[in-house]
């Protein structure tokens, strides 16, 4: 499997699978509330970002390049159950739609291509 990022878990969780998607605002989770957001991994930037609210207990997981345990998105992963990494450093960030697993089970939280890569 080809590491795609590691950071900070927001809880301890066991490996997740999902669908990865770069998240950059409302629009794209609008797309989703219509499509459906369930097993996604929505990829965001900001960690005080309120836009996932309306998707965030359909998501497999969340990844974000920001802040951590303590920032609003770390605090509404651990409410929620929905696995997190925060302050997570993207090494080979996959396109959209790929494939991909959070682990939380040691020291750090990594996400990794599942499949082929």
């Amino acid at each position: 499997m080809v590491l795609v990022a590691s950071g900070e878990k927001t809880y301890g969780f066991e490996p997740v699978s999902g669908i990865w998607r770069r998240l950059e605002g409302p629009e794209e989770v609008l797309e989703l509330m219509d499509s459906g957001a369930d097993g996604v991994v929505a990829v965001v930037r900001d960690a005080g970002a309120t836009f996932l609210s309306p998707i965030f207990d359909e998501l497999a997981g969340v990844v974000c390049t920001g802040g951590t345990i303590r920032s609003h998105i770390g605090i509404v992963s651990r409410e929620f159950r929905v696995p997190g990494i925060v302050g997570a450093e993207i090494l080979n960030e996959p396109a959209d739609d790929t494939h991909v697993e959070l682990d939380g089970t040691g020291e750090v939280g990594i996400v990794r291509v599942v499949g082929g890569g």
